[in-house]
């Protein structure tokens, strides 16, 4: 017996969930200084689940470090334009991206 999809009612093969809220959010990407002229890159407007997988793919395409904290997405340094390429690719709509 097939599993079925809380969220849409569709068995798991067909769910459609994810491609939906990609398409419906709003992320915002801002660079901030912190301390000592430290730049920090923030992508914010994610699920907490969409947060962790993007933050993890963000960081290893990015070379650098940072962390996820609820569904707040912090990379070390300035990475502005390469965040929003990456979240194009990603299947996320450019309209939809705040940067």
């Amino acid at each position: 017996m097939e599993t079925i999809c809380e969220k849409c009612g569709l068995p798991k093969d067909l769910c459609v969930c994810q491609e939906i809220s990609k398409e419906a959010r709003k992320i915002r990407i801002l660079v901030l200084s912190r301390r000592f002229r430290k730049l920090v890159t923030i992508v914010t407007g994610l699920d907490e689940e969409q947060a962790k997988e993007l933050g993890k793919l963000l960081k290893r395409k990015l070379a650098c470090g940072g962390t996820v904290k609820k569904s707040e997405i912090e990379l070390q340094g300035d990475h502005k334009r390469r965040v929003k390429e990456i979240l194009m690719k990603e299947g996320y709509k450019e309209d939809m991206i705040d940067a």
